[in-house]
């Protein structure tokens, strides 16, 4: 009983001492009685009578303890849960769940719900009993070391504290082996990464071949994060000599796993299906590097791919890479203007693209958006590319009026299949480029990121391997296009690094119905489904009858990427498509970082619906205030990063000092990823939005991420999305697009109800001005939401809408210019 606080003895008599600790050392020997007679006769004892028999130890402690009655009360959360935590710190760990089967489930009413004579619903009852479920939990959340690398303080007797936020943990099921088991061997792997970086990423760049080996007697990472002080550099595994092309696809082959399945391809329409092994992975990709070596591509040139997502499209990554080409991936619902200032900023010696494909039932002629981007460049700059190598579709008919152009367009089919299914591999310095990716959503002259051989090609492994759990026989699918990071990294690079079976899908969500990703998992067997909030919102607002159609019994993980989820999408996630047996990896990461750098690690602690929670291994997150000064313990600010992790962007394509403005001169020592951040008393991230996304409200800086998150919890909202529009009062106002659900219609009581919402979880002055509602969203193609063309909207700059060209569904703008207020 050494380690329970004094103050649970404050004010007990003795004989209250007592009764509770008699009470407390019988509870494993009740408990063992019961699961013995629930083994033995399952008819007359089942979990319920487990369910029972635990409130009742709780209900015997505190009815014979005035004491612990008076911290128990409805309006003393706080004690309540410190009670729970002391009678389990010198309490047996015998009651701890074991399974699934046999878990007990215990139920807290919070200070914020209503009396308890009250009815619940079930999902109330699943928030509030994973409350106390957690202490109980095989996922042991105490013994941390007093150095926490969360930003909250920790101790060796400490357990998660939390106030309103929702704890949920998913009991283990104990045929996966995990490679992080809980929170201690986490914080002990975190701590190495942050205390021994050299030797942690050492023995983990280990599994991969390197034709020369890094030099291990000088510091493994070089870099400056100080732009007073020098020009910003990173450098990781300096000296070092591999290919991420033949540790991606040779090194399995040699390995006698050729014949593994690699890529299974599902295209638009129904039955149009293939797969493809490693062994066919690798003598396509060779043959496309041979045609790239016939056209005079050296190490160090640019490639433009411009594709639709086809098996074509990572194999032509892949085959750049082999031969040290730096690629360009254009995601294919750019217009031929954005693709034109793409190539004039890269100049590529190729351009690879497609005939036409398509998405959804729409056809998109890529051939004839590419001739007009290039005939572009030639007026602009007068650059053409020496050579454009065509797919020609055969499962669509392409534009017969789109002209080839002697000399510069070659078909496919004519050339690559005569190519050599065997080609050399460039052997790259770690510090060579890989890629360079241009954002997207920025204004003037777009980005191009640049990143490099052997950081990325470890970064991007070790976080697929270890955030997806992935363990040999798994299928993985991520619904991201290869022309945004997510693509790259969890589509391309990370899956194949690891030797993954991984799924590529061309069409979209709702083609032909709702029910087509749930469809794909149970055709291809996915155990790890990883997509975007976008994607699931627009899925839960079709309803559940199309995910319930199909099993998806081969799912035991699920992902969130591309921006913060929030928890009413979350619990739809968790309940309707997961069916409560799946933990969801909430990931945060941008284009510059390479690979994810926020996330739970599967059953290895537990979630909080919206919450990214914890960071990866080597990421020392700092939330800073407007002067740059670092905040600890909980607290809110603007999200930096101290040091450097291997899959960092070096640079921006020829533009250096861009780079450094961008992310290390806003607050100098740290590199500034422009997102704002909420940490927690117990040590997990919240991200609240873009920084510029904030909007100042009579001198309340409101972010538009916590205003959508409000509004999306409605019951009626299927979407919505806020910005901020000029006030002559406040300074700024707050604009509201909403989406409603199927059921709902729009009306003034409504709009009253959504009002009442943000002024209940926020306040009145983030109420917002006007709701609009609306259809749809304007989105990219990847799901991303285009505020800035909501913003004009908002502003009445109808005629300056820009380049709506990248819009997954252009009639959007229409529906919404219609139906403004």
């Amino acid at each position: 009983m050494r380690n329970v606080p004094s103050w649970f003895f404050k004010n007990m008599s003795r004989v209250e001492y007592f009764i509770v600790t008699l009470c407390i050392c019988w509870i494993p020997i009740v408990d063992f009685t019961l699961r013995l007679a629930t083994l033995i006769y399952p008819f007359f004892f089942n979990r319920k009578v487990l369910i029972i028999s635990s409130k009742i130890y709780f209900v015997i402690i505190i009815y014979f303890s005035p004491t612990l009655r008076l911290q128990w009360s409805p309006g003393n959360t706080s004690n309540r849960v410190k009670c729970i935590v002391s009678l389990r710190n010198f309490g047996s760990r015998g009651a701890q769940i074991k399974s699934s089967r046999n878990a007990l489930l215990f139920g807290c009413r919070s200070h914020t719900e209503a009396s308890s004579s009250e009815k619940m619903d079930d999902r109330s009852i699943v928030k509030l009993e994973t409350r106390l479920k957690i202490i109980f939990s095989h996922l042991n959340a105490a013994s941390f070391s007093s150095l926490s690398p969360f930003g909250a303080p920790c101790s060796q007797t400490s357990t998660l504290q939390h106030k309103d936020d929702d704890y949920v943990v998913i009991p283990r099921n104990l045929k996966y082996s995990l490679r992080v088991t809980s929170r201690e061997q986490y914080a002990s792997m975190y701590m190495d990464s942050i205390r021994e970086p050299d030797m942690f990423w050492n023995k983990l760049a280990k599994d991969f071949f390197w034709k020369k080996e890094y030099a291990t007697s000088q510091p493994l990472c070089k870099f400056n994060f100080d732009a007073r002080k020098s020009p910003i550099f990173v450098e990781w595994f300096r000296g070092g000599y591999t290919n991420v092309c033949y540790n991606a696809l040779d090194r399995h082959v040699i390995a006698g796993r050729g014949g593994q399945p690699a890529l299974l391809w599902e295209g638009n329409d129904l039955g149009q299906d293939s797969c493809s092994t490693y062994q066919d992975l690798l003598n396509y990709t060779c043959q496309i590097s041979n045609f790239l070596l016939s056209k005079n591509v050296v190490k160090g040139d640019r490639v433009c791919i411009y594709m639709p997502m086809i098996p074509e499209l990572p194999c032509g990554m892949l085959a750049c890479a082999r031969i040290g080409a730096i690629h360009s991936v254009v995601f294919a619902g750019f217009s031929a203007e954005a693709l034109a200032g793409r190539i004039l900023d890269c100049c590529p010696k190729v351009v690879i693209t497609c005939s036409a494909f398509k998405r959804g039932n729409k056809l998109v002629d890529l051939m004839g958006i590419v001739d007009t981007a290039l005939q572009l460049c030639l007026e602009r700059e007068n650059f053409s590319p020496e050579t454009c190598l065509i797919y020609e579709n055969p499962r669509v008919a392409s534009n017969k009026d789109t002209l080839w152009k002697e000399g510069r367009d070659l078909r496919w089919q004519d050339v690559i299949p005569c190519m050599d299914k065997k080609a050399p591999v460039e052997w790259m310095e770690a510090e060579d480029p890989l890629f360079m990716l241009y954002t997207s959503g920025s204004t003037g002259k777009p980005k191009g990121v640049v990143h490099t051989v052997g950081g990325y090609m470890v970064y991007s492994a070790v976080t697929f391997k270890y955030i997806f759990d992935h363990q040999p026989g798994d299928v993985f699918w991520c619904t991201a296009d290869c022309g945004w990071i997510t693509g790259h990294t969890y589509v391309t690079y990370g899956p194949l690094l690891n030797c993954a079976t991984c799924v590529i899908y061309e069409g979209i969500p709702t083609w032909p119905d709702a029910g087509r990703y749930w469809q794909i998992i149970d055709k291809f067997n996915v155990t790890a489904f990883h997509t975007a909030p976008t994607a699931i919102r627009t899925l839960e607002s079709s309803g559940d009858e199309f995910v319930k159609k199909h099993s998806r019994k081969s799912l035991k993980l699920l992902g969130s990427v591309g921006e913060p989820i929030n928890p009413k999408a979350w619990w739809w996630y968790f309940e309707v498509v997961g069916e409560k047996r799946c933990p969801i990896v909430d990931t945060w990461w941008q284009t510059e970082t390479g690979a994810t750098m926020i996330s739970p690690l599967p059953w290895a602690w537990p979630l909080k619906p919206g919450s990214a929670t914890l960071p990866f291994f080597g990421v020392q997150l700092a939330l800073v205030d407007e002067n740059g000064n670092e905040k600890h313990g909980p607290c809110e600010g603007f999200l930096c990063i101290k040091g450097p992790w291997p899959g960092i962007a070096r640079t921006l394509y020829q533009n250096h000092e861009r780079y450094e403005e961008s992310y290390f001169k806003t607050f100098y020592g740290y590199y500034t990823t422009g997102d704002g951040c909420r940490r927690d008393d117990d040590g997990y991230y919240w991200i609240t939005g873009r920084i510029d996304d904030v909007i100042n409200v009579s001198g309340h800086r409101i972010s538009t991420g916590e205003v959508e998150s409000v509004l999306n919890a409605h019951p009626a909202c299927a979407e919505a999305a806020v910005v901020g529009i000029p006030h002559k009062v406040k300074g700024q106002g707050i604009y509201a697009f909403v989406v409603l659900m199927k059921e709902a219609s729009a009306s003034e009581e409504l709009r009253i109800s959504f009002l009442q919402s943000v002024r209940k979880e926020i306040g009145s002055f983030a109420a917002p001005e006007i709701i609009h509602w609306v259809t749809g969203l304007p989105k990219t193609r990847s799901g991303k939401v285009m505020r800035r063309i909501l913003r004009k909207i908002a502003c009445g700059e109808f005629d300056n809408l820009g380049d709506l060209s990248s819009l997954a569904d252009p009639s959007v703008i229409d529906d919404i210019l219609n139906t403004k207020p």
